[in-house]
């Protein structure tokens, strides 16, 4: 019973120690493309594999820092430029683009295989990238951020 107390107790010690915060790091390119969908009609838009420059991520978990900027970029698109509000947009990305590559043609195939009993599925359009280009973020917020959390385990 002293032993079991023992281990939990060293569990918690260490458990509360390894919880720190997710250090942020920069990406020199990261390779996203978005899909935009709408549950009133069929049609669903893909932008082609875009590169984007100096991408922001969390290091421990590889998570794209903001992602919902990027998706809100593609959703004014869709609102201003092709009149379609109220789109569902989603961004996927890697920095390895063959990973990507392979996911694209998942995700299309979700969406141009019809399933069982299904004739028609989804009619799939392409955004021109001449026409919509993700827009990396402002840096300058997450370079100082990652100052001050470099300084606060320098301090330690």
């Amino acid at each position: 019973m002293k032993r079991i107390v023992f281990i939990l107790t060293m569990i918690a010690l260490f458990g509360v120690n390894m919880t720190t915060e997710a250090k942020k790091t920069m990406v020199p390119k990261m390779y996203m493309f978005g899909i935009a969908a709408s549950f009133n009609d069929s049609i669903v838009y893909f932008t082609n594999i875009q590169e984007v420059d100096n991408v922001w991520k969390e290091s421990k978990n590889n998570f794209l820092l903001d992602r919902h900027v990027y998706s809100s970029q593609l959703r004014e698109y869709m609102a201003t430029k092709l009149q379609m509000p109220y789109r569902t947009c989603v961004v996927y990305y890697n920095a390895n683009r063959t990973k990507l590559e392979k996911k694209f043609i998942k995700i299309r195939q979700l969406y141009t295989q019809p399933k069982k009993k299904q004739t028609n599925h989804f009619e799939i359009r392409y955004v021109d990238s001449g026409d919509f280009m993700f827009k990396a973020l402002d840096a300058s917020f997450y370079i100082d951020e990652a100052a001050d959390t470099e300084e606060k385990t320098s301090g330690e």
